[in-house]
């Protein structure tokens, strides 16, 4: 018996090739349209296992027990192999595959819908070692048609003289791009987990990768480094294309590049520009070269961010200048073969576009963001999930984009219960069958992640959890919890090399922490965008007056579960009014309980084995995530007793919220030791954009460290002035009065409407009033064209036979979209009608738009004009010129506005 072991154990050691090297192969080359591929599945099958050589199957060939037989459905007869003939009616979809033995004595069928499906078949075997079963039967067919990443050429920073997204492809910017084993590894990554599509990010990429005869000064590089990029890009599509994967360039519209621009004194990027016949020229004729040499790459299009994307400029834009270049670039190659376009519902009516374009191009795909540029929620609703649910009924495929994540980096983060429930939620409630994800955290600093460490840990590395799990739910999302438990502790245990116990612990925590950073941002942040790095904390004015800030609402009313905000919770408490959904309060508690369960769990972890670095790492952000939710919990709970003073104003509540604050930067502290000698950064996107909680320009309050001192300024600043509060005896209440409109003689024909809630204020928008103040209630505002207001202007001429105000708001938001407001630095005649001065702060707010302030022109007896520069602004009314002398905060989303002063001020900036 001893004998019997040892032999056993030996044979358990012999190479596959000493066991089955009598195997042959077969394989058929019928139907077979991308050899490239077909060949490189059968070659690494061959490699892996050793076997003979395969050789091409003839139909004299008897097929035995020793026999592999590797070929497409329409490759084989059924009537030869009735065994087989069963499973040939399952392989109807693209990358669906068959492994089938029915018993020993029989050969091994590899089966596929496409060379996609004998690539994913043959990788399956090798992984899973198949071929040593006496039996096999194995389906396998994708839920969803595209599953893709992303890279981006972009940089933590602007290059010099530069603007967002300006980044020629050149080794000084980007070696990584230069470097065959980062891609051979990346494909690879992406092969093993089915990815069958990758995303190149880039403002305008096209003037590094083509000339233009007509315009050969477009071009951004040197010949040395244009010839570099040439043979680097025909380098990964054809890499990409062996394992199945479809290349696919994305470009912001309309960006032009810098020599271009200045030749023709033009700006690279503008927003509002008008498009003229050389622009449009030039971006066609840049599409069709590129169509023209890689005419197998697919095109990834935003409309908007570049160029004002809602109107009819990006329906044109799209059907006269973008298709027209891809298909002049087929006819150039004369190819029939449409290569997909996906556009992009950014900014943009995609609806409108795409119902402009499916009579002139049929390979059409959408695209619009999960959770925005973030990862907040698995039960998306509202108005953003009306839209995917649109984009997904037109007719064309509707791709997932899994955009930026703000709200995760720098950590790690790699739950497979959040990911599997947002992919259920892509099915189920967006009906879409495409997904595109970005790096889990540091896109704009790829291929690095944000570790701070002596060799620069890479992305495809650290969050291998990241990419397997978007990649085996898009495949298949309908495992058991019991099935993946046992899946993701074997994974994490073999990763790792610990045991399965260890890594059953390690999973479960990795999936408590999980909820953390996507609560914290549904239930407290400001925006979804990557203006904000919620790892960083919230100043206080943040959580009790969001508006001041810009509150994007879709996070609340679409990205997140039903529930209240801050200051809505607050409200409700003071009148005694039903909370609904989820609470602040209580994701103050859920997001501490999971942090401590998490480090529960990993309380029994010793030492890895193997990724030794990379498992200390996991344990210290696991620590971090309880930090930064006890960080969070505190401050909330102070937040909401400090807006309680809104409604009691008694001094001993703002008192009270001191203990809670303190304990918020004791925590902050905490925070800064454990990210310290961890981290680089918190946010990889370092530039002028970031805002929240503290502006970012010049890479400015991008780590803890640097947050530290703002957030014991502000608590220094608040118990101070609670000091200076306690010695007033009274706090002055502005009385509101009630206005009545004035009626004028305009010199054309205005339309009047009643100021209320649920009055439509734009001709051309569905958009209504939601919020506003009583005395403002029953006042004729004008109804305007929003898009004559952003091209034209907004202009009126007319007579008045008394003193009058007329009453104008201004959006808080400087997006070029809204009218600017008048300020007196830039603007000498800002205050030639007393306009200056914000008379009404926080006064109005239209459905899904920033807060409007009320500002008024003051207009004596005679023939008068008002004139307010172009973009979207709300003519709210004419009142007496005697009302409304002194200015005064309408409040009307109880932001807490007045409160806002006792946290004083960080150097120059207001908290």
């Amino acid at each position: 018996m001893k004998g019997l072991f040892v032999i056993l154990a030996f044979l358990n050691l012999m190479p596959i090739s000493l066991l089955s090297a009598n195997y042959d192969i077969y394989y058929s080359k019928i139907g077979i349209r991308n050899s490239d591929r077909f060949d490189y599945a059968i070659s690494k099958f061959n490699n892996a296992t050793g076997f003979r050589s395969a050789k091409e199957y003839t139909s004299n060939i008897k097929l035995s027990k020793n026999n592999i037989y590797i070929g497409l459905a329409s490759s084989i007869q059924s009537s030869k192999f009735p065994a087989i003939s069963s499973k040939l009616a399952l392989l109807d979809k693209p990358e669906s595959f068959v492994l089938f033995r029915s018993s020993v004595k029989e050969p091994l069928f590899i089966l596929a819908k496409d060379e996609s499906g004998v690539l994913y078949a043959i990788n399956k075997l090798i992984t899973e070692k198949l071929y040593l079963e006496q039996t096999i039967d194995v389906f396998e067919s994708p839920e969803m048609v595209l599953r893709g990443t992303s890279i981006g050429l972009q940089k933590t920073e602007y290059l010099p003289g530069r603007d967002v997204y300006e980044y020629p492809f050149t080794e000084e910017s980007f070696p990584w791009f230069y470097d065959e084993n980062h891609w051979k590894k990346y494909l690879d990554m992406m092969e093993a987990n089915k990815y069958n599509s990758l995303y190149l990010w880039n403002g305008h990429p096209f003037s590094s990768l083509v000339k233009l005869k007509d315009y050969p000064y477009a071009l951004e590089v040197d010949e040395a480094t244009f010839v570099k990029n040439e043979q680097m890009y025909n380098f990964i599509a054809e890499e990409a294309n062996k394992r199945g994967i479809w290349l696919i360039q994305m470009f912001y519209n309309i960006l032009l590049p810098k020599p271009f621009a200045e030749k023709h004194n033009l700006k690279t990027q503008d927003r509002n520009r008008v498009i003229t016949p050389l622009i449009e020229d030039y971006t066609r004729k840049s599409i069709a070269a590129f169509v023209e040499k890689y005419p197998n790459v697919g095109l990834l299009v935003t409309l908007g961010e570049a160029m004002e994307g809602v109107g009819n400029d990006d329906i044109l834009w799209f059907t006269k200048t973008i298709i027209p270049g891809v298909k002049d670039g087929l006819k150039a190659n004369n190819i029939s073969i449409e290569p997909p376009i996906i556009l992009r519902a950014h900014d943009t009516d995609a609806v409108a576009v795409m119902n402009a374009s499916k009579p002139i191009y049929s390979n059409l795909y959408t695209m619009a963001k999960y959770n925005g540029e973030a990862l907040t929620t698995y039960t998306p609703r509202g108005k953003w999930a009306e839209l995917h649910q649109n984009l997904s009924n037109i007719g064309t495929t509707h791709v997932q984009n899994v955009h930026i994540l703000a709200n995760l980096e720098p950590f790690r983060y790699g739950s497979p219960d959040f990911i599997q429930k947002s992919v259920y939620a892509m099915h189920d409630i967006y009906k879409s069958k495409a997904i595109h994800i970005y790096p889990q955290a540091s896109y704009w600093d790829w291929p690095y992640t944000a570790d701070k460490i002596d060799e620069r840990m890479l992305q495809v590395d650290r969050d291998w959890m990241w990419y397997k799990a978007w990649a085996r739910y898009s495949w298949n999302r309908t495992y058991t919890k019991s099935q993946e438990e046992v899946f993701w502790s074997k994974a994490i245990a073999e990763h790792y090399d610990i045991s399965i116990d260890e890594g059953k612990a390690l999973l479960k925590a990795i999936e408590e922490i999980g909820e953390i950073s996507p609560k914290i941002l549904r239930r407290f942040g400001i925006t979804d965008g990557n203006r904000q790095t919620s790892s960083l904390g919230m100043l206080m004015t943040q959580l009790i007056n969001p508006y001041r800030y810009g509150l994007f609402t879709l996070l609340y009313e679409s990205e997140a579960p039903e529930g209240e905000m801050v200051i809505e919770y607050a409200e409700k408490q003071a009148k005694g009014s039903p909370h609904i959904g989820e609470t602040p309060l209580q994701v103050a508690k859920e997001i501490v309980t999971h942090a401590e369960k998490a480090v529960e769990y990993i309380s029994i972890l010793k030492k890895a084995n193997r990724n030794q670095e990379d498992f200390k790492r996991w344990i210290n952000d696991i620590h971090i995530h309880h930090t930064l939710a006890k960080h969070y919990s505190y401050k909330v709970n102070a937040a909401l007793t400090i807006l309680k003073y809104k409604y009691d104003k008694d001094i001993n509540i703002l008192r009270s919220s001191l203990p809670d604050l303190k304990k918020s930067v004791d925590a902050y502290k905490e925070l800064v030791n454990l990210t310290s000698d961890n981290y680089l950064y918190a946010n990889s996107m370092q530039t002028k954009q970031r805002k929240i909680p503290m502006r970012g320009i010049d890479g400015e309050f991008k780590h803890w460290k640097d947050l530290l001192p703002v957030f014991e300024k502000e608590y220094f600043n608040f118990k101070t002035s609670i000091d200076s509060l306690a010695k007033l005896s009274t706090i002055s209440v502005v009385s509101k009065e009630k206005y009545n409109s004035v009626d004028i003689d305009f010199d054309t024909n205005v339309e009047y409407v009643e100021l209320k809630k649920g009055a439509k204020i734009f001709s051309n928008q569905e958009l209504v009033i939601t919020h506003l103040p009583e005395e403002l209630v029953g006042i004729k505002a004008i109804r305007t064209n929003s898009e004559l207001q952003k091209t034209e202007g907004t202009h009126f001429t007319f007579n008045n036979t008394k003193p009058i105000k007329i009453l104008v708001g201004f959006f808080k938001s400087e997006d070029k979209v809204f009218a600017p407001k008048p300020v007196l630095e830039i603007d000498a005649s800002a205050n030639n009608y007393g306009q200056a001065e914000t008379k009404i702060r926080n006064a109005l707010r239209v459905q899904y738009m920033p807060m409007v302030d009320i500002h008024t022109y003051s207009f004596s007896v005679g023939k008068n004009e008002l004139k307010i520069p172009k973009g979207e602004c709300i003519i709210v009314g004419i009142i007496d010129d005697n009302y409304l002398k002194n200015s005064y905060n309408a409040d009307i989303d109880n932001q807490g506005d007045e409160l806002d002063d006792l946290f004083g001020y960080f150097n120059d900036t207001k908290l």
